[in-house]
């Protein structure tokens, strides 16, 4: 994924002069970065998480923006700042969810195996495409991490990093229902 690419073609000037203070030039700043942010959010984040990763990021950029020391950099700035607040979202339900591992193996117990069934197929089309995609290949398909790493042209070490990612996150939906 590329560094929010419409947040890359801001006017250097604007960002220039959100920098110094100016509240039009931000709010423009802030308008014209958006739809790039919410992509990379749906992309990146949980269904759940994609607005308040948005919120979280636009309102950094509103606080800091006057911190950033080059301008050249803020397309790189806002992309960090986006995956941190993914990132920090994700592992917020994960630790919740690990709290009621419990409570959600006892509930399981109860449930007959065609309801299991729906449940995780109902958390699979949950996941974001990306993640949707290892989760087939290496559950369903039975590939190995180096087979799905050929057929995506990824890395081992990503395969490995989507498939984690996209466990906790079906964990997290088994968990909420």
């Amino acid at each position: 994924m590329t560094a929010l690419a419409g947040a890359r073609h801001c006017d250097p000037s604007l960002v220039d002069a959100a920098r110094r203070g100016d509240t039009e030039a931000l709010v423009s700043l802030i308008a014209a970065a958006q739809p790039d942010v919410r992509r990379y959010a749906a992309r990146n984040c949980r269904a759940a998480d994609i607005d308040d990763a948005v919120q979280e990021t636009l309102l950094l950029l509103y606080r800091r923006v006057g911190t950033l020391r080059a301008v050249t950099s803020f397309s790189a700035w806002l992309f960090a700042v986006a995956r941190r607040a993914c990132l920090r979202l994700l592992r917020r339900a994960t630790a919740t969810a690990e709290s009621s591992t419990d409570d959600v193996e006892a509930r399981l117990a109860l449930l007959a195996p065609e309801d299991i069934r729906i449940d995780l197929s109902r958390a699979i089309q949950s996941l974001p495409d990306h993640y949707r995609e290892v989760i087939l290949l290496r559950d369903i398909e039975e590939l190995s991490i180096d087979e799905i790493a050929g057929v995506l042209g990824l890395t081992r070490e990503s395969v490995k990093a989507r498939i984690h990612r996209a466990r906790l996150m079906i964990r997290e939906y088994l968990i909420r229902d």
